[in-house]
């Protein structure tokens, strides 16, 4: 069975959060991160407050959790 281009996104998304790892290890954070620089094009800066789409976001972290 093929997988959707949105579940293709959320594994993309959920492997790119591994990245930011290196300097913490907070899935949600990571997750967060992966998910603001897809949707906006760039990582946060210090006083960004831009928001991301939740259901996305929660979809990438579940999928990262599944990782193991």
């Amino acid at each position: 069975m093929a997988q959707t281009s949105e579940q293709a996104l959320i594994e993309q998304l959920a492997q790119a959060s591994l990245e930011f790892d290196a300097t913490s290890r907070d899935a949600e954070r990571n997750c967060w991160l992966a998910v603001h620089r897809h949707v906006h094009g760039v990582l946060p800066s210090e006083y960004d407050i831009r928001e991301v789409p939740e259901e996305l976001y929660l979809a990438v972290l579940a999928e990262r959790r599944s990782l193991g």
